[in-house]
């Protein structure tokens, strides 16, 4: 074989690419480099609480996946609201009201503020629109469920600042993307036959009668569409996500944020079914760009949520049917040994996953009670379903948490792990304080892994543009060597 002979630069100063290779293998040993020093030092803090937070605070976070908008605005800019707005207060049982006859009862804020009292009834209302000072008076379940009610007047008028307020407290916490949950989409259309069909839905539930159950909810959807309730999803769309998304510039080099529709699962048949057909549909219609996918919403435990728990997750089914698109998390096993019967806990993530054919999982406590939870979880590694976890709201709703809690258990599985932060307002918490938890709880989850975690954020998130997320991900990289950087 003749070959020609060619002169060939090999010094690496002179030669071009040569010298592109040559800096890239000395940058990518100076980023492995790096990010040794950063376990390092992450392993020479983790049991120091207030050094551990400066670390984890300055850390790259990656995305916040099960996060809902109500419960992730502080209880300030509700309260803020009602009192610049001065609204009217029961000063015993501190419901608020726009518009009330002045009784013994029923007070305005000025006229509390002239008698001095205006600073005590702001921190009642932080005990009921949030944990703040929580003191064990009633339970944490109902204080959590019950504050989305309580400071309901607050949050349509708030929408503006609410979503200002993510963004910006997201970028000081290093936090680059949120997928915020918003609840039922506002559709005023009336069945009027509803109240029989929901009997129907009922009885066949109690039969066991997949097969009726699926050709009613088959026979109810045209009647549902022909209602042109998918307008209801558009109108929301433009009016509220689209139109703050884009006063506030929302997305920028530093952030983006998309968003879940849901459906209210103790809602009656007919109901939960027509805001999730709006949920599904909205998310599917292409002019509908930020709508990343659905959920279900309210406690699991409630008594149509746990009768209706299988219909619903046949409806789901359904509505992936016709919209194939569509991608789904699912509320599923946010439930724990007392606060349910012991045979309810063993089959919602199981339904959520093999019925419903969820993409990922939010919550799943009750993992450990599941029937046959190995084959459930091997499903899960093997399929990429994520789990969403939220460690101090598992912590006050369910009590559940330390070696009680089922991370492990899901890591150990292979599972893939999203760190999320659920109500950071009700809760008076952060996405920061979510990963201190979890490197102080489970000495065992490395930085390694909390790293994997953070992509997982970016990786399993709904976001339909695939060069929105290689964007982000590329982004976290960047972010992720400049944090490791400083610790050389």
């Amino acid at each position: 074989m003749y070959l020609p002979n060619f002169k060939v630069n090999l010094n690496p100063l002179t030669h071009p690419m040569k010298r592109i290779t040559l800096l890239s293998v000395i940058m990518l040993c100076c980023i492995a480099v790096w990010a040794q020093k950063a376990e390092s030092y992450f392993n020479k803090v983790r049991n120091n609480n207030v050094l551990l937070t400066a670390f984890i605070n300055g850390m790259p976070k990656g995305g916040d996946l099960h996060h809902h908008y109500s419960g992730a605005v502080y209880a300030e800019t509700y309260i803020n609201y009602v009192i610049d707005k001065d609204y009217y207060i029961n000063i015993k049982t501190l419901d608020v009201a726009e518009n009330k006859a002045n009784t013994d009862d029923w007070y305005q804020f000025s006229a509390l503020k002239s008698k001095g009292q205006l600073e005590d009834y702001k921190e009642k209302l932080f005990q009921k629109w949030s944990a703040k000072d929580y003191d064990n008076s009633t339970a944490s379940d109902k204080l959590f469920f019950d504050s989305f009610a309580a400071f309901g007047i607050a949050v349509t008028p708030t929408y503006e600042e609410g979503m200002k307020e993510m963004k910006f407290r997201a970028i000081r916490e290093n936090v680059s993307y949120i997928e915020c949950m918003f609840g039922s989409i506002p559709c005023p259309v009336v069945i009027p036959e509803a109240n029989d069909l929901n009997k129907r839905f009922i009885s066949l539930q109690q039969q066991k009668d997949d097969s009726s159950s699926w050709h009613l909810i088959d026979s109810l959807f045209p009647v549902l569409m022909s209602k042109d309730i998918t307008a209801c999803g558009k109108k929301f769309y433009d009016e509220i996500l689209l139109a703050n998304h884009q006063k506030w510039n929302i997305d920028d080099d530093q952030f983006t944020m998309r968003y879940q529709t849901a459906a209210n699962r103790n809602q009656q048949p007919v109901e939960f079914f027509k805001n999730l057909i709006v949920a599904f549909a909205t998310a599917a219609d292409p002019e509908c760009k930020l709508v990343t996918g659905v959920n279900i919403l309210s406690p699991e435990n409630g008594e149509v949520s746990m009768r209706d728990y299988h219909l619903q997750m046949l409806m789901f089914k359904y509505c992936h049917n016709r919209f194939p698109a569509v991608k789904y998390a699912m509320h599923a096993g946010e439930l724990t040994i007392g606060l349910v019967r012991p045979e309810d806990l063993t089959w919602h993530i199981n339904e959520a996953v093999f019925t419903a054919g969820a993409k990922r999982i939010g919550h799943g406590v009750d993992i450990a009670y599941e029937n046959k939870p190995y084959e459930l979880l091997h499903y899960m590694s093997i399929h990429k379903i994520p789990v969403e976890i939220n460690l101090t709201s598992n912590e006050f709703i369910l009590h559940v948490k330390d070696d009680r809690h089922p991370i492990t258990l899901y890591l150990n599985h292979q599972v893939p792990v999203v760190i999320s932060s659920d109500d950071p307002g009700i809760l008076r918490t952060s996405l920061t304080e979510q990963y201190v938890l979890l490197a102080s709880r489970y000495k065992s989850i490395s930085y390694k892994d909390i790293k994997t975690m953070v992509y997982n954020s970016i990786n399993y998130s709904f976001i339909k543009d695939q060069s929105t997320k290689d964007k982000l991900k590329a982004a976290l990289d960047n972010r992720f060597q400049v944090f490791e950087s400083q610790f050389h």
